[in-house]
């Protein structure tokens, strides 16, 4: 039984791949039961847009790989974009994962929080044991270290950031410009704060939920509208920043046509951070469309990670650093047993022979008799069975022992 990571993430898997492998959040909890009661003894998945991940205790990842396969219908095309991690490289991954070093964009702090709400939903499912209980207790412990020990998250460099930033490339003044939010979760939220802070002139924020909406609206004084009103107000965005978890797309080409139209072909920026999408792609078409993906970000946020590489190097050496720790306090506890049943094997051979010692004092037998007594019987119980181990194995031909137990009892190279 053995730690499996499988998954695919932005950097193995195109956007178009990653959008299909996703598990709806509100099923997860479900899922991960029925792995657990026929694939699995602990599971968890982790299931972002930029990431699926699947972390299991099995005997079989050759067989939970297959369910992976099947269940998204990955074709053998695209079977290479699955990596597969097992014991300490999985944790290994799982400390990167956490301390944003293998996010799209380096050192974003949003994965943690992702990872915290999947340890929530596999507790909430108890689908978590012994084994993944400690590993994500010691990768929220090894993400904390990395953002105390270096200077990983100085820099705010997000995706939604990075959509702003792609932004005042197009519109270098925000003051005369209105954008259009579709969404009310975090990336939207970041969105938001970020125009708001380059001086926009007017923000409308649509949301399936209009409370939502209305929320985040009151903070940037911007206007809240329900998702049914999204495409009578397309013709007055001059920006558009969509993330929703819809599984199609909610902009449309026909609508953005329409839009275009009444603008007089005024055009419109378009950045969809969505997997899946929420907009055509085909919207792309358009002329006076200037369409991004998550994936076309990546030349904008390249030019972000230079301050926080420096910080990746040594936010490595921590993750090395405890990889190797968890590794030797993981041998040790595989001695304990040993050691425990050595130690009282010990301390049963000396209560055995102090009480043989005492009865002979009480015998009248000398007290240095009795020492030495005392003496050479613990000294021939506890040097016994390790010399008649020894004899038998060089009477098979074992060396391998006679150096162990050189090392094991700390004897000289030399025998005087």
């Amino acid at each position: 039984m053995g730690l499996v990571v499988l998954g695919l993430n932005h950097k193995t898997a195109p956007v178009e791949l990653r959008e299909r492998v996703v598990f709806a959040q509100n099923e997860l909890a479900s899922i991960l039961q029925d792995l657990n009661s026929s694939l699995t003894q602990e599971s968890l998945i982790v299931s972002t847009c930029n990431r699926t991940e699947l972390y299991a205790v099995t005997d079989d990842p050759a067989q939970v790989r297959r369910w992976l396969v099947d269940r998204h219908a990955i074709g053998e095309t695209d079977a290479h974009t699955l990596y597969e991690l097992c014991d300490h490289h999985a944790m290994e991954h799982a400390f990167a994962v956490a301390s944003g070093l293998d996010s799209l964009i380096l050192g974003e702090p949003q994965i943690l929080g992702q990872l915290k709400d999947a340890y929530r939903v596999a507790q909430e499912a108890d689908t978590l044991g012994p084994i993944l209980n400690r590993l994500f207790q010691n990768t929220f412990f090894v993400a904390k270290r990395v953002r105390t020990e270096t200077h990983i998250g100085a820099q705010s460099v997000s995706v939604a950031a990075a959509a702003v930033s792609l932004t005042k490339q197009i519109f270098t003044n925000l003051t005369h410009h209105t954008a259009l939010l579709v969404g009310a979760g975090e990336t939207i939220e970041l969105t938001a704060r970020h125009l708001h802070a380059h001086g926009l002139k007017k923000m409308l924020i649509v949301n399936r939920s209009l409370e939502r909406a209305e929320k985040l609206a009151l903070e940037f004084n911007a206007a809240a509208l329900p998702l049914a009103n999204l495409n009578s107000h397309l013709q007055e965005a001059d920006i558009l920043v969509s993330a929703t978890a819809s599984p199609v797309p909610l902009i449309r080409k026909d609508a953005v046509g329409a839009a275009l139209k009444a603008r007089r072909h005024k055009p419109i920026l378009m950045i969809d951070l969505a997997v899946p999408r929420n907009v055509e792609p085909s919207v792309a078409e358009f002329e006076d469309v200037y369409l991004y993906a998550v994936d076309d970000l990546k030349a904008v946020i390249s030019e972000n990670l230079k301050a926080r590489e420096e910080a990746a190097t040594q936010a490595r050496a921590v993750i090395r650093e405890e990889v190797d720790r968890i590794r030797s306090e993981s041998r040790v506890q595989i001695a304990v047993p040993t050691i425990r049943e050595l130690r009282a094997q010990a301390e049963a051979h000396k209560t055995h022979t102090l009480t043989e010692a005492k009865r002979q004092l009480h015998n009248g037998r000398s007290a240095d008799e009795v020492m030495a007594y005392l003496a050479d019987t613990l000294t021939h119980r506890i040097i016994h069975p390790p010399s008649h181990a020894l004899r038998k194995a060089l009477e098979r031909g074992d060396d391998s022992l006679i150096e162990a137990a050189r090392t094991l009892f700390e004897l000289d190279d030399e025998v005087e």
